[in-house]
């Protein structure tokens, strides 16, 4: 059996998937296996489990790193590292394993995780080791000629290890190996050490080794084909069977039979039954369950009105009793539901586990961090919600608390927390200073090589061009959970590919051979993990980017009973606590969120017009669409979209919006599920409906409900089909009903077999309510506050993203489509963040470049103290000493925000270095600790002026749109204006697309729930704009930079700037010729040519054409060689001034050269907007194809007031049958042609 083995954990080392590796080891009929990946335990506990399940023996291992001389060393000099390969033989030497690689990442990392020999002497008991590969210590002392030193490291280790340490034999046909084999041999004789034989095992079979040489090279950043890089020396490294290794050392017989006396000798073992949470600290006497039970009434008492004679009280038992007997129905159901619910956490074990929740909770609450509605099926227990853990009703909603935690399933409780992301590590960090700093830690997780991404890696190693693994990568379909081989299945193209291009064959056999391996190990963005007594006697522990984490992921963590939790750092909270605070500042106006009774008809009928900027969870296009169409009434209309806008319930949208709208067109298979489907118009959306019918229907209790629900969706047929039957007819155990099923409570078979068989159906894509209605409790607040109080709220979401251009650029965008002004940064009336000033937004001085926090936070404090800053000299006075330095001074110059001196920009960038000086050396002048150095200044005299009788030059103001270009140097934004105000009309003309629709749809990405974007970038919808698509687009040219090919040609990059963002053009050499003449900065053009969509870079358009914008006039591009062509601009139709929200995207472009045909003859289609436009085009397919010219289509959107070309495959003949049907499907007042034949 093997002993020295690396799985796909050595990461980009070894390729072997674990379950594959132990598959083939029991073909080859071994009992035992030993996992020892590179100084990690990461695979550890899932070879395991793999081990125990196919019958095979597993050995827990690592192969680590040994330094020299000193682990604490930084330096190769004299402290070189070598290799040992350690397994663990029991308990003790598990436990030491665990120490010897966490200490080695912890306190020994350099270049590898190393412990020291002494370490090692301190923790060998319980390890058996073996000496490992050409690069162990006393095989490299061989190899080198120093034998003394291989003998004396032998002794070392022989002396060090007394449950055993052997001289490893390997074989991969190198001659080194050879030589330290026989040398090997030879001190084993003399030291009386005992000999084994391994192979150094990387991957799985000897066709590996083309797949495994990639991987290297995917490592190492290299190519198959560069002579000089990483390679393994033979094709040897693979799993060979038994009879392979009696033929390599047959000669060695000891060796061989050496394998299995270790794995006789090694016994350890995972207990997955144990649960290692924490005693939370009380005081000496206090009974946790009484403790527990005394917070959740003291909450009850606040949040049922029912129970308000308690509130102010001290919680004592006395009182809690008089809670108890009370007869009014609420509370008679309140205590019930809270006396279950507490009994079970008694009984499985986790009242320390709430108790530690309710406590950094408080901790949070008490020190003004705010906390989220709750996440995941947590919402569902009353209990967290007494506790202010979660925040939403589970009673009011009919969350169930089995769904959370089964009575009747064994499982950890798992709450996770939202909390402000400005302020998450303050939570944290209380954690670790009340477990201590050893006790916790932070969780890993691994980067895999996914399908698309592994087969570009695995072409770049291949050394294929770009353009050909993008094509092929591109062929794998954007879905959920997609492979290779399903992509294959799916994609008839890439198929096609695959099986007519041995290139292509190779690429994609080599891709499937990767995909799916752990690509690298980060730190999970949320997951802590708590414990009583130090993690490292739990679980091995390494350094991530200075934070401290697992080595084993957080799947594994609960199954070995650890206690988990996420801290989430979510900036929706963010965004209303400062909302909240401003309207009290600006409005006098207390808003307390947690109050909100979720009933008020105006925020649902915002959501429902589409105005859903800055809403938590419906401000994607998608979501803001169905909102439209639900025209949602009530929370539990937002909880039911929350559910529904994901793969797999999107096709019950269309139902549940029709059943919404026609109540009474609703019917039940049996009147029993009525009370459970009514909420949502009859159909089943959540899991917890699903536990309901079988609890309701069939007599299930709610634990085993919960189980059946399980079942379902992850589709195991044979326990279905069992529950199927139980379903129905019930289950009796010696005599007595457990399960009484549909039968006996007087359902038809008939209609219980329809219902089990929905139930099986849609289980696997039902969604936790509990969940979504805590989501929908921050979407209605985010809802709330966007439509009584849109400038605050819009100030606040600027300044969750402060300092970052795009974003900011959207939201003042937006806020200007509202009518709300964003007035310019101004050292007398600005602050450090955004603020609200009447019904303007004032810009935050901190999104000026290199102005730090602190030193704006100490310039607003002067300005608090000592008034307004009358002139710039008293500016400079007053602030030089806080920390105003030249750069400070020239970036709040260029920006703007000492315009209100009034002084030019450029005066003042002429004269502030020398003023600052001056300033500075008076300062040092006054002595130190007399006077304030304000006070100095006045007791001189500063003039009013400049100061210190400095006069202005009087030099002329920069042109506006220099200014502008200062504004966006220091804010990435132009504040003043813009220089293409003056050009909105030639843009739109001419603009098929604009610069925010080639962003991705995740500039919001960070307000939203990363679950739900994870499913929306999965929904496998056609993107609007499409690599290779031909667009034009009109802007500013900037940032020009040329450069020589290989080939000794001229090509340019540039940046395109429109109003709403910009994009990088790509000039190249067979195109750069003809237009390095329009190449000049701040030149405003319209180009025209193809877009390039790569997944890792941002969109750029790959420049064909190039013509100059003229004011009133549109350009059109050149027709052959001629010059470029204008005509007239004709004047759009004023817009309403009623803001609409920012402009949707427009409906897919595809804009080429006209002939002069296509630009005298058009069809105009005439929509309200985008969406209806979508839903109406689907099925012209046909008739479009029927009616196949030369004409091109328009699509003409009201509300956008623009009109789009559609693709050339929709040019049409204008005949009068065509325009006859269009007229029939869109009505005669929405379909117009233009040109010589109009009216025919």
């Amino acid at each position: 059996m093997h002993l020295h083995l690396h799985t796909e954990y050595s990461l980009l080392d070894g390729s072997g998937k674990i379950k594959e590796m132990v598959a083939r080891a029991k073909e080859l009929n071994m009992d035992a296996l030993a996992i020892t990946d590179h100084g990690v335990m990461y695979g550890c506990v899932e070879f395991y489990k793999a081990c125990k399940t196919a019958g095979i023996k597993p050995i827990l291992g690592s192969e680590i790193y040994v330094c020299a001389s000193d682990m604490h060393k930084r330096t190769l000099h004299d402290n070189a590292i070598h290799h040992l390969v350690l397994l663990v033989k029991n308990q003790t030497g598990y436990q030491n394993l665990m120490k010897i690689v966490s200490e080695g990442s912890l306190s020994g990392f350099y270049y590898k995780p190393r412990v020291d020999h002494d370490f090692l002497a301190r923790h060998s008991e319980g390890l058996i080791a073996l000496s490992a590969c050409l690069g162990g210590e006393v095989q490299e002392n061989f190899n080198h000629g120093q034998n003394e030193k291989a003998r004396a490291a032998a002794l070392f280790y022989k002396e060090t290890f007394q449950d055993g340490f052997y001289l490893e034999l390997q074989d991969h046909g190198l001659a080194e190996q050879k030589k330290v084999n026989a040398l090997n041999i030879e001190l084993a004789r003399e030291l009386d050490i005992p000999l084994v034989c391994t192979n150094d095992v990387h991957y799985i079979r000897p066709e590996d080794v083309k797949s495994h040489d990639v991987l290297l090279c995917i490592q190492t950043q290299t190519a198959v084909d560069e002579s000089d890089r990483m390679k393994y020396p033979s094709p040897e490294f693979y799993l060979k069977s038994p009879e392979q290794m009696w033929d390599l050392f047959k000669e060695v017989p000891s060796a061989l039979t050496a394998t299995r006396r270790i794995a006789d000798e090694c016994f350890f073992d995972y207990d997955f039954t144990q649960k290692h949470v924490p005693t939370f600290d009380l005081p000496e006497g206090v009974d946790h369950g009484e403790a527990l039970e005394a917070l959740c009434y003291e909450g009850l008492a606040q949040k049922y009105e029912v129970f308000s004679f308690a509130r102010g009280q001290k919680m004592t038992q006395s009182l809690v009793a008089r809670m108890k007997e009370q007869e009014d129905p609420k509370a008679k159901t309140l205590n019930e539901r809270l006396q279950y619910e507490l009994s079970v956490l008694n009984r499985m074990g986790y009242v320390d586990y709430f108790l530690i929740v309710w406590d950094f909770i408080k901790f949070a609450d008490d020190h003004g961090i705010p906390t989220g509605a709750g996440r995941g099926s947590a919402a569902a227990s009353l209990v967290a919600y007494t506790l202010n853990i979660t925040k939403i009703d589970p009673i009011a909603y009919q969350l169930l608390f089995e769904r959370f935690l089964n009575p009747e399933r064994i499982s950890m409780p798992d709450i996770d927390s939202d909390f402000c992301y400005e302020r998450r590590q303050e939570v944290i960090d209380y954690v670790v200073e009340k477990y201590g700093q050893g006790n916790v830690a932070q969780i890993i997780t691994f980067g895999t090589m996914a399908a698309r991404a592994c087969i570009r890696d695995v072409g770049r190693a291949m050394g294929y061009p770009y353009g050909e693994v993008d094509q092929i990568a591109k062929m794998v379909p954007q879905v959920l959970g997609i492979t290779i081989d399903k992509a294959l299945t799916m994609n008839p193209e890439l198929q096609g590919a695959y099986e007519k291009d041995p290139r292509v064959q190779e690429l994609i056999n080599i891709s499937r051979r990767l995909e799916g391996l752990p690509r690298h190990a980060s730190t999970h963005a949320a997951g802590v993990v708590i414990s009583g007594h130090p993690l490292v006697e739990e679980v091995p522990l390494q350094a991530n980017d200075g934070a401290i984490v697992t080595q084993f992921p957080m799947g594994t963590l609960e199954e070995l009973g650890l206690l988990k939790m996420d801290f989430l750092g979510l900036r929706t909270l963010t965004v209303m606590q400062d909302a909240v605070e401003m309207i009290r500042e600006n409005r006098g106006v207390d808003i307390a969120l947690d109050a909100l009774d979720f009933e008020d008809p105006e925020v649902y009928q915002m959501i429902g017009e589409g105005h859903t900027v800055g809403v938590f969870q419906l401000e994607s296009a998608g979501m803001t669409s169905f909102m439209k169409e639900l025209k949602p009434e009530s929370l539990e209309d937002i909880i039911a979209g929350i559910s529904l806008y994901r793969p797999g319930p999107m096709a019950e949208i269309p139902r549940y919006i029709e059943n919404k709208h026609h109540p009474e067109q609703v019917t039940y298979l049996t009147p029993e599920l009525e009370p459970i489907l009514n909420v949502t118009y009859g159909v089943m959306i959540y899991q917890e409906q699903v536990m309901q019918i079988v609890q309701n229907l069939a007599g299930y209790s709610l634990g085993r409900a919960d189980l059946v629900r399980r079942a379902m969706s992850k589709k195991k047929h044979d326990v279905m089909e069992k529950e199927r039957k139980n379903f129905i007819e019930g289950i009796v155990e010696d005599g007595v009903i457990k399960v009484a099923g549909t039968r006996r409570r007087g359902i038809p078979d008939e209609a219980a077999e329809k219902i089990f068989d929905q139930m099986d159906f849609f289980a696997s894509y039902a969604f936790n309510k509990a969940h979504a209605a805590a989501y929908a409790v921050i979407g209605y607040q985010t809802a709330y506050l966007m439509h009584y109080y849109p400038v605050e709220c819009i100030a606040a979401m600027l300044n969750s993203f402060i300092g970052s251009a795009d974003k900011a650029h959207f939201y003042i965008r937006y806020a200007k489509s509202l009518g709300i002004d964003v007035l310019p940064p101004d050292i007398n009336e600005s602050k450090t963040r955004f603020t609200v000033k009447g019904n303007s937004i004032s810009f935050g001085l901190g999104g000026i470049k290199n102005l730090g926090f602190s030193f704006l936070d100490a310039v607003i404090a002067v300005r608090q103290d000592k008034g307004h800053f009358q002139s710039f000299g008293e500016f400079v006075a007053a602030t030089e000493e806080v920390g105003l330095n030249k750069r400070a001074c020239e970036c709040l110059i260029k920006s703007g925000a000492l315009d209100g001196f009034g002084v030019a920009r450029a005066s003042l960038l002429a004269v502030y270095e020398r003023l600052l000086e001056s300033y500075s050396a008076k300062r040092r002048s006054v002595i130190k600790g007399q006077l304030s150095f304000f006070e100095a200044s006045e007791a001189l005299g500063a003039p009013k002026g400049l100061g210190l009788g400095l006069e202005a030059p009087e030099l002329p103001e920069f042109p506006l749109k220099d200014r502008l270009q200062m504004e966006k140097e220091m804010t990435g934004l132009y504040l003043s204006g813009h220089p293409l105000d003056e050009y909105q009309e030639e843009l739109a003309a001419v603009s098929t697309v604009y610069a925010d629709d080639l962003q991705s749809d995740g500039l919001l990405d960070d307000v939203r729930d990363e679950a739900s974007l994870h499913l929306e970038q999965n929904l496998g919808e056609d993107p609007l704009y499409r690599d290779g698509m031909r667009v034009t687009m009109g802007g500013i040219v900037t940032g020009i930079t040329r450069k020589i090919t290989k080939k000794n040609t001229m090509m340019a990059f540039a940046v395109l700037e429109d109003p709403t963002g910009e994009v990088e053009l790509v000039i190249f050499p067979q195109s750069y010729e003809s237009l390095k003449g329009f190449l000049r900065e701040d030149e405003v053009v319209a180009v025209s040519g193809r877009l390039q969509m790569r997944e890792e870079e941002g969109a750029k358009i790959l420049v064909e054409d190039i013509v100059p914008i003229e004011r009133g006039k549109t350009p059109l591009f050149r027709l052959g060689k001629g010059r470029p062509q204008t005509r007239r601009t004709l004047a759009p139709e004023k817009k309403s001034p009623e803001p609409q929200g920012p402009p949707s995207k427009p409906v897919p472009p595809s804009k080429g050269k006209e002939t002069a045909q296509e630009a005298a003859d058009k069809i105009y289609l005439r929509f309200s907007d985008r969406e209806t436009a979508q839903a109406n085009l689907r099925d012209l397919g046909d008739l479009l194809r029927a009616h196949s010219g030369s004409i091109p289509l328009y699509l003409y959107l009201a509300k956008e007031q623009r009109a789009y070309r559609m693709g050339p495959g929709s040019c049409v003949d204008g005949s009068p049958e065509l325009l006859r049907e269009l007229q029939g499907l869109f009505g005669s007042e929405n379909v117009k042609r233009s040109g010589p034949r109009e009216g025919a």
